[in-house]
């Protein structure tokens, strides 16, 4: 009886232990199975700006390529993104593109208006 217990216990604890490593590898793997995301940007979609420049902001997470309008931008170690556009009187759209290095693509488009 007491062997049947310790054989128990041990596949119990061996059970545990795959699925410790199981959840750990998953929780370290969370950005690449979720991908790139573009996130916190400064702005929102239908915004009125009387002023003709406007500071671009946010974070682009897992990123290695950020496209403004077209235009490839710089990123920081976290995926922090700052840039100044000009705004032309009337429609405008805001374009941010993120790549990751699998490919993968997100994108976020702002329509914002300067009266």
């Amino acid at each position: 009886m007491r062997t049947d217990a310790k054989k128990i216990l041990q596949i119990i604890v061996l059970s545990l232990f795959f699925l410790f490593i199981v959840i750990y590898a998953f929780w370290g793997s969370h950005s690449l199975i979720y991908g790139v995301k573009v996130k916190d940007v400064n702005i929102s979609d239908g915004e009125k700006m009387a002023n003709g420049v406007q500071e671009i902001k946010g974070n682009a997470k897992n990123a290695t390529k950020l496209t403004l309008n077209g235009r490839e931008i710089s990123l920081d170690q976290k995926g922090n993104f700052n840039e100044i556009i000009a705004l032309l009187p009337g429609y405008n759209i805001i374009s941010i593109r993120a790549e990751d290095k699998f490919g993968y693509i997100d994108e976020k488009n702002y329509q914002i208006i300067r009266p």
